[in-house]
């Protein structure tokens, strides 16, 4: 099967894999229908991390094509949402709703990658949920994004009580920081700030629920967006970006008592302690147990309340992932789908 292969940083090519195979009664295999790249797949190919011939991908959607003789939520033919993270579903973790810090947790990208054409996911069960039948080709974006950056989009906001009556600041409008603004949006937020210099990531912010934007950053846009709330900070803040910067804004943005969601791939975050003591917020976050919402997110796209997959902006064969990650590093793309 064609899969891509991260080589080196910014070297990345789509080459041969093995076929994966039934090797677990708890797995299934998968046939890909979409993938996509993620900001995060961003970091090694930046060179922040150090790949060697890795195995890219970990947003996925697709269909049965075998199953273990343990599988017991799935069949033949279903399509299917996978989580970022493979999580068993039976371990205290897993049941207390932390699924991606599962006791047996794997993560997609590089362990399995689903830039490719055929998946093997172990814990199938714990992992893959099935839509309510086969979806319209019009879905197909949007189920894609609750595998990661709606998940994450949307944990962040839970884990920032975003609700009604709460402000809730943005830091980043990257695709998990537009699906941030969606998530708070959905849970009844009574204004969204969110911190953003794109034109057209203004536009879509706004389409998902945003009321202001800030385009200042750091110190400057703390004071902002204390501007725009008596002085008094957001009442929860995500923060989708994991750099020094980002996570210092988001705290810094929000008053005291309240919360901070972090889902940002952290790089070198580190929080003085005193600042961090004195501001009195609620930090919470880290990767998304995506698997924990997959339900309702699947509901919400299937009824057509949410459309996530306006996210996509960038829409490319599995063959030319290497233009896709070029265009998402140049930011000519907010976030690319491959297809298949």
């Amino acid at each position: 099967m064609r899969a891509v292969i991260m080589h080196a940083p910014g070297d990345v090519r789509v080459e041969e894999r093995e076929d994966p195979r039934i090797i677990d009664p708890t797995d299934a295999i998968i046939r890909l229908t979409a993938t996509c790249i993620c900001g995060s797949d961003l970091w090694p190919y930046r060179g922040a991390d150090q790949p060697d011939h890795q195995h890219m991908g970990h947003e996925y959607v697709g269909v049965v094509d075998e199953v273990g003789s343990a599988v017991e939520t799935l069949e033949v033919g279903d399509f299917v949402v996978g989580s970022f993270v493979i999580s068993c579903g039976t371990c205290e973790i897993c049941r207390a709703g932390h699924q991606s810090r599962c006791v047996n947790a794997v993560f997609v990208d590089g362990a399995i990658g689903t830039q490719a054409e055929r998946a093997r996911i172990p814990f199938a069960d714990g992992t893959l949920v099935a839509t309510p039948g086969q979806p319209d080709a019009a879905l197909i974006p949007s189920l894609l994004a609750a595998s990661d950056v709606l998940g994450t989009g949307w944990f962040a906001a839970d884990a920032a009580q975003a609700g009604p009556g709460r402000i809730v600041a943005v830091v980043g409008d990257g695709a998990v920081g537009l699906m941030g603004v969606l998530a708070a949006q959905q849970m009844g937020a009574e204004r969204i700030i969110v911190v953003s210099r794109h034109a057209d990531r203004q536009a879509l912010a706004r389409e998902y629920g945003a009321t202001d934007i800030i385009e200042e950053r750091g110190d400057e846009g703390v004071a902002r967006l204390k501007e725009l709330t008596d002085g008094l900070g957001a009442h929860s803040t995500i923060e989708a970006v994991g750099s020094q910067e980002s996570m210092m804004q988001a705290i810094r943005s929000t008053r005291p008592g309240g919360s901070v969601g972090f889902v940002g791939v952290s790089h070198d975050v580190q929080i003085p302690g005193d600042e961090l003591f004195f501001s009195a917020v609620h930090l919470h976050g880290g990767p998304a147990p995506v698997r924990r919402y997959l339900p309702e997110l699947i509901q919400l796209i299937w009824d057509r309340v949410i459309d996530p997959g306006k996210v996509f902006d960038l829409i490319l064969p599995l063959a030319d992932a290497a233009e896709g990650y070029r265009a998402m590093d140049e930011r000519r793309a907010t976030k690319v789908l491959l297809t298949l």
